[in-house]
């Protein structure tokens, strides 16, 4: 129940941020990034009198329906939800706090803001299991058919619609709109690495037995215990292994110092753990 709860806030904070960066940084400019919303402010601008809000959610109901045809039950429920709640925000926003023109006239400071925000909202969506929907579907769609990789898929899907976006705003609109996908890739991937960092520790001391101990029954975290020689000294010894979050390993590194000032200590940051206690293979 804590961990539904949980990603219930953190699914809603990032939708959020998706259509908050969109509206108020990307939606003024004509900036049409890819996804369900650059096509939707292609399509305004030749059908001004339905907002991007409407055409997002009209978008998104036609793409869901061809994906359960032609993939099957593939979208869960977090992804739909995720995709209809940016729509239905952007419709609030358009209703409630209406924008005519760009909030600075400054077109490259808007544009990195409305992707630096609604990409870190995207990557908090990701990292729980769930998608904004949009161009992902027509990902999964040439995945199956053409065997293209889901990322290569995004990024020709998202790039059709900045070339769309030429014919609509013009070749320089267009042009910013095509930096802002690739820079949306780069953000994403980097936020979700940093969300999803741990720490792997390799610890050799004459301590062993405690900081075995602290790790287990004060960190609560499993360990690896190998059997090993010391090149140099020829001595046995024993070597821990363990995988942790950040604040984990500053607690663990201040208790080995405190014990053993002479402890061998390596440290590797890894972004993927799967397994007991991280997770699951089947996500």
């Amino acid at each position: 129940m804590k961990q539904t709860l949980k990603e219930f806030i953190l699914i809603n904070l990032g939708i959020l941020m998706v259509a908050s960066g969109m509206y108020f940084f990307l939606m003024p400019n004509n900036l049409a990034t890819g996804g369900a919303n650059g096509l939707a402010i292609v399509i305004n601008k030749f059908f001004p009198s339905i907002s991007v809000g409407i055409l997002m959610i009209i978008i998104n109901i036609v793409l869901f329906i061809l994906a359960f045809i032609v993939i099957g039950r593939g979208f869960g429920f977090k992804t739909i939800y995720s995709s209809f709640g940016v729509s239905f925000i952007i419709l609030i926003l358009e209703k409630l706090l209406p924008i005519k023109s760009s909030i600075t006239g400054e077109l490259f400071l808007e544009l990195l803001f409305g992707i630096m925000i609604s990409g870190a909202g995207m990557a908090i969506v990701f990292n729980q299991n769930a998608s904004t929907g949009g161009t992902d579907i027509i990902a999964k769609i040439l995945n199956k058919f053409f065997h293209i990789d889901l990322g290569k898929g995004v990024l020709m899907s998202d790039i059709i619609i900045t070339i769309m976006a030429a014919f609509a705003f013009g070749p320089r609109l267009s042009m910013y709109a095509m930096l802002g996908v690739m820079i949306n890739g780069f953000m994403i991937d980097s936020i979700i690495e940093g969300l999803n960092m741990c720490k792997q520790v390799t610890i050799i001391s004459d301590k062993y037995s405690e900081i075995k101990r602290y790790i287990v029954e004060d960190l609560e975290k499993g360990s690896t215990v190998y059997d090993a020689k010391g090149g140099f000294s020829d001595e046995s010894k024993k070597v821990i292994v363990v995988v942790m979050g950040r604040r984990e390993f500053i607690r663990l590194k201040k208790f080995v110092n405190t014990i053993d000032k002479d402890a061998f200590i390596t440290v590797s940051n890894i972004y993927e753990v799967f397994g007991n206690g991280f997770g699951s293979l089947t996500h």
